[in-house]
């Protein structure tokens, strides 16, 4: 590695001002003279997207392996096999001559509506956390770093440049940033990219305490911070704030503003150094690994499939999949034979080959008859003649598989969703062929959540394909044929209509602000705390076999939160077929002084079994399993308390239940002041101990005062008076008494207080 400080000393202003701000649409600014090379960059959240000439933005892309999005991704919820995509992704990058990788996406699915959901992981922080984290480590133990984004609470593309997202401090901390954290701590990416929506009032490509004070300080943050393309609206304040690289370039006037500003002042020049060192640090790591030599297509292609097949989710299963030799197949929809695969946008690859489902079921088919109906045109207008076509193959069949894409004109990045319904023709399709054909399976080809009540009643399966890469199709036959034994499961709910989902009345907001209204409650944590009824529960996914969960245990019943637990379950594959399960691990808070979810995923592991056999799944849980964040002490909290361990296969498939107790170790002072109502003095350890006197004598002045005993009820002014009083803020209680008392409440308080904190 060079000596990144002697290059900055050697490095004139004007030179150090074109680094922070891209040469290209692509690339940073090379210094030859310093032997400072370019760095170029390129979007590949799964695959690489790299154009000939840098600087285009939109023009045809090199062949690269389109892998699964996210959404599929997620599904899998295999850490090792994301782990082997980001390695195949980084072989890719190093052969086409690239040096990060501008992806993975971590942003919470807030709703199905947002147009992005199909880049974006899932609705739990935890599960996105974990994945992404082993995607920048496969990615960047090739040699290619990557970039996390988009940070943060970019949670929609209506008005994604200028929404200023509301969102309080304990759902940022404990829904919106986790996913970034663990991913940042664990993985160390070299680059992190910022949100266009402000935040809280702040742009985030301007916002000091998210990209500084969290991002670099907080949390350990080494690399640089980049600027999603566009995001940057003042370059000195941006680098103020702790925005290093702006992209995309050439900007002339920005590079001057920075000049400027270091020479009146404004910019402080040692900033723009630290700037400049973490540009190059990753500039010079990125330029040790050799660039060029050709990536094994066909490979890559297999292990797209792969991936594919492990992230279909069977939402619906009444006996008809796995296929028993049919020997009339009507296959059906545009979809089968012109696969959407990926979504639009930045993200868009140009695949080195696709997999068109017909071919691959026909390879799979043997003997049998497969007839091929459109079903629905690539458009929006209604066509009720191919309707009727299908209806026709469909009645004359043994089964027939529905293929149903989501067109691009719902769902993409620029734009949200209105809806969660499928088109019009297509709901139709589905209901005229599932009522001449009960033998009908429908393929979905889509980012989140779509609605089904209208049509899932009448069909005898549902697999859930996603936008499943170049090699889905091979990927669906396996399925469909029983080759592959479907082990994905969902890593969002499916809600049943649009107005039961969290966000609805808070989406997507008005007058340039999105309020976050739903708080902590996204997805599950949402729909556990209303007790409201879903279509397919977070986690849920069905199998071809069976498994049973048995001898539920933990390390110790009692243990303190610095050492954590271990949970240990067994699973056992009580089927015929060889299968993967999904154990998730989820945390129940019994007691807490704030509103906590019913139930939180904080762990999970994927293990194979064959037919009989009977694995050990044993699952560590820290400090954080159990913590809150609690705004006052601006720190994460576990209280001392009775815990619940949750062993689940789905959120509402909970196989286990195993107590624990939670001993805290943890000394936090005391937040006790002049408003703090008499039940917060009574909580609080410290208030207590110097409060319980005068307690029990206001206590005592208060049943005097209505006539002795204990009629402090509501016999005597129409309310609960104890009730009251816990709920009033001492220095108020104690005013009422005022006359009574040796001092003025506040006077008497504040010696309180004085004892409590000790000055």
């Amino acid at each position: 590695m060079r000596d990144i400080a002697t290059i900055v000393q050697q490095m004139t202003l004007e030179e150090k001002a074109a680094l922070v701000t891209g040469a290209t649409p692509w690339t940073t600014t090379p210094v030859a003279r310093l032997g400072v090379p370019e760095l170029f960059v390129s979007d590949g959240p799964h695959g690489v997207r790299r154009v000939e000439d840098v600087n285009t933005l939109g023009a045809q892309s090199i062949p690269a392996t389109c892998f699964p999005t996210a959404a599929l991704l997620a599904a899998t919820w295999n850490a090792d096999l994301v782990y082997r995509m980001g390695q195949a992704l980084a072989s890719e990058a190093n052969a086409i001559g690239v040096g990060v990788l501008l992806g993975p996406g971590v942003n919470m699915k807030r709703t199905p509506l947002c147009g992005r959901n199909f880049e974006y992981f899932s609705e739990d922080p935890y599960l996105a956390g974990e994945l992404a984290a082993s995607l920048i480590e496969g990615i960047q133990s090739g040699g290619v770093g990557a970039s996390l984004k988009h940070f943060a609470a970019n949670n929609q593309e209506h008005q994604r440049f200028s929404i200023d997202a509301v969102v309080d401090e304990r759902t940022l901390r404990e829904i919106y940033l986790p996913a970034f954290e663990r991913a940042v701590k664990r993985a160390k990416p070299w680059t992190v990219m910022c949100a266009y929506n402000k935040l809280n009032g702040e742009y985030c490509s301007e916002h000091y305490t998210l990209l500084t004070e969290i991002l670099k300080q907080e949390w350990g943050f080494e690399g640089f911070v980049v600027s999603d393309w566009g995001a940057v609206h003042d370059r000195v304040k941006a680098l103020r704030a702790g925005l290093d690289l702006e992209m995309p370039g050439p900007k002339p006037r920005r590079t001057q503003a920075v000049i400027d500003a270091v020479h009146t002042g404004e910019l402080d020049a040692a900033v723009l150094d630290e700037a400049v060192r973490r540009v190059l640090t990753i500039a010079f790591r990125a330029a040790e690994t050799p660039k060029g030599a050709a990536f094994d297509v066909e490979a890559n292609h297999a292990l797209a499939r792969q991936i594919a097949a492990e992230g279909m989710v069977l939402l619906k299963n009444d006996g008809i999949l796995p296929l028993q030799n049919p020997q009339r197949v009507a296959v059906i929809g545009r979809a089968a034979k012109y696969p959407h695969f990926q979504g639009g946008g930045s993200s868009h690859i140009n695949p080195t080959r696709v997999d068109s489902p017909f071919d691959a079921l026909q390879s799979r088919a043997g003997g049998a008859t497969l007839t091929y109906s459109e079903g629905y045109p690539a458009g929006e207008e209604f066509q009720q003649s191919l309707i009727d076509e299908a209806v026709t193959a469909a009645r004359s069949a043994n089964v027939a598989l529905i293929f149903v894409a989501l067109p691009s004109y719902k769902e993409s990045e620029g734009y949200d969703r209105t809806d969660l319904d499928l088109t019009a023709q297509q709901v139709a399709l589905i209901k005229a062929v599932s009522a001449v054909q009960p033998h009908t399976v429908v393929i979905l080809h889509n980012s989140s959540a779509v609605a089904m009540t209208a049509w899932i009643d009448g069909v005898g399966a549902v697999l859930e394909a996603w936008l499943m890469g170049q090699a889905g199709g091979g990927a669906v036959a396996d399925i469909l044929y029983g080759v592959t034994n479907p082990s994905g499961k969902l890593a969002e709910t499916f809600p049943l209509h649009l107005e039961d989902t969290p966000a609805f009345i808070n989406f997507p907001g008005e007058n340039g602000q999105v309020r976050y209204g739903e708080g902590l409650f996204i997805g599950y944590r949402y729909y556990d705390a209303k007790r409201a009824p879903v279509l397919f529960p977070f986690g849920h996914g069905l199998s071809y076999t069976t498994f049973a969960y048995s001898n539920a245990r933990v390390s110790a019943p009692t243990f303190r939160d610095v050492d954590g637990v271990t949970v240990s379950v067994d699973v056992t594959n009580t089927g015929a077929m060889a299968g993967k399960e999904i154990v998730q691990i989820y945390v129940h808070d019994r007691h807490c002084q704030f509103a906590r979810p019913e139930k939180e995923l904080k762990g999970f592991a994927k293990v194979e079994l064959q037919p009989g056999e009977t694995k050990t799944v044993t699952l560590a849980l820290d400090f954080r399993a159990f913590a809150f964040w609690h705004p006052g002490h601006k720190q994460w909290v576990a209280e001392a308390g009775e815990f619940d361990i949750l062993i689940g296969a789905s959120a509402a498939d909970i196989r286990a239940s195993v107590p624990v107790t939670l001993q805290s170790t943890q000394t936090l002072p005391s937040l006790l002041n002049y408003t703090s109502t008499v039940r917060e003095w009574l909580e609080d350890p410290h208030g207590r101990t110097v409060f319980e006197p005068l307690f029990q004598q206001m206590m005592a002045q208060m049943q005097q005062a209505f006539g002795g005993g204990d009629r402090s009820n509501e016999d005597d002014i129409g309310m609960n008076m104890m009730g009251f009083i816990m709920e009033t803020p001492l220095t108020s209680i104690l005013g009422f008494q005022e006359a009574l008392l040796p001092a003025p409440a506040e006077v008497i308080v504040g010696e309180l207080l004085r004892q409590v904190h000790g000055r």
